[in-house]
């Protein structure tokens, strides 16, 4: 079944106004399906198709005018001189907004093509695997919400007519990745120790980044973990939440969060087997704030607009999790227990309060099934934490 994409809109309210829109996010998060779904008229070209890479590379000015109205164009930076092309293009006929639309599977090569040859011309829109609205509105949402944490949001686990299993596709996953998206980056001798590093990082995931500790357990220096953590978050596989800078006149700590973006992909990581090994793990509390985060990502990016999410620590230990700092600024706790009991607003009830922000709203994401307000706080359950966004 297709799934609508709350991308759609931001998509087509870039397209009204740059001539060329690129669509980057994680391996098999969507990203082609929903250019064809939001522009079904245009003509679609994959540079993946070696016919089609000839001609491009061949003569790549010739190539465009053989769509006068524009394309999508998929696995763009396959052949990098069509960004130099689209820019001639662009700049040489009348402003037409939503020309061109761009993907591709390495996000590295799209996006450095892009900045340098389209500056001023283009804009990026970031797309995550399937959010939690999205499977909603499709009434795919199991009754268990570890049930949906377990098996994660990648597009090609919801294809009824693939019937993949989540352990089998993300161990491939993650092989397409290393050898597709990684093998360029680093030396062929590293690839398995970047692998174990991935598996080393889900431990991390929901904790304070210790680049030392990777470092000591990979055996590798601190500047190559530096170096491969960007590799991840320039994928989308990670995302880093950096300390909230309203101290409060407190000592704060200076050392980011790191999250991945996808829980299925990070109980796979951390070998978990089945939804009760999830339940049994003392990892279930970090694996459920990293499903909290990434749905916090995922209303953001569908909305084409950026994270703007921190979280705050002091030098005592007094932490909130997630800091939202939007139209309103939410305080957010973010709880596996699915009772709305009075102390998992402790916290975020303490930072409104020494906020003294009549804007600072404090919110409870617990696994309930209920999402009401108590005494100020609002406790979200979890079918509706993309509510906030």
């Amino acid at each position: 079944m297709d799934i609508q994409r709350r991308a759609k809109d931001a998509l087509l309210r870039l397209a009204s106004q740059f001539p060329v829109i690129g669509i980057t996010g994680p391996r098999q998060s969507g990203k082609t399906t929903l250019a064809k779904m939001t522009f079904p008229q245009k003509k679609y070209v994959t540079l993946d198709d070696k016919e089609m890479r000839t001609l491009a590379a061949a003569n790549p000015n010739d190539f465009l005018q053989a769509f006068p109205d524009g394309a999508i164009i998929d696995e763009a930076q396959k052949v990098p001189e069509i960004f130099d092309a689209i820019k001639y293009t662009v700049d040489k006929q009348k402003y037409e907004p939503g020309k061109y639309i761009l993907t591709g599977s390495s996000q590295f090569k799209l996006k450095e093509n892009m900045t340098d040859s389209l500056a001023g011309r283009a804009s990026f829109l970031r797309l995550l695997p399937f959010s939690l609205r999205e499977l909603k509105e499709a009434k795919l949402l199991p009754q268990n919400p570890y049930d949906l944490i377990f098996k994660g949001f990648y597009p090609p686990l919801y294809d009824s007519e693939k019937n993949f299993l989540p352990d089998d596709w993300f161990e491939s996953y993650i092989d397409t990745y290393l050898d597709l998206d990684v093998k360029e980056h680093i030396t062929q001798a590293n690839l398995s120790t970047f692998k174990k590093f991935i598996q080393i990082c889900a431990l991390y995931s929901g904790q304070l980044l210790s680049m030392e500790s990777i470092s000591k357990n990979l055996g590798v220096s601190s500047p190559t973990v530096k170096q491969w953590l960007s590799i991840l978050e320039s994928s989308f596989i990670i995302h880093f939440l950096e300390p909230d800078t309203n101290n409060l006149g407190r000592s704060i700590v200076k050392t980011p969060k790191l999250y991945f973006t996808d829980t299925g992909l990070l109980c796979h990581l951390l070998r978990l087997e089945s939804k009760e090994d999830l339940l049994l793990s003392p990892y279930k509390g970090a694996v459920v704030e990293s499903f909290a985060v990434a749905e916090l990502l995922k209303g953001r990016y569908n909305k084409a607009k950026k994270a703007q999410l921190s979280f705050f620590r002091d030098a005592k230990g007094f932490e909130v999790d997630t800091i939202a700092d939007w139209k309103h600024t939410y305080a957010i706790e973010i709880k596996s227990n699915s009772d709305t009991e009075a102390k998992l607003s402790a916290n975020t009830r303490k930072y409104v309060s020494l906020r003294s922000d009549t804007n600072c709203q404090g919110a409870v994401f617990y696994l309930g099934d209920i999402t009401c307000s108590i005494n100020g706080i609002q406790y979200v359950g979890w079918r509706d934490w993309d509510s906030l966004t």
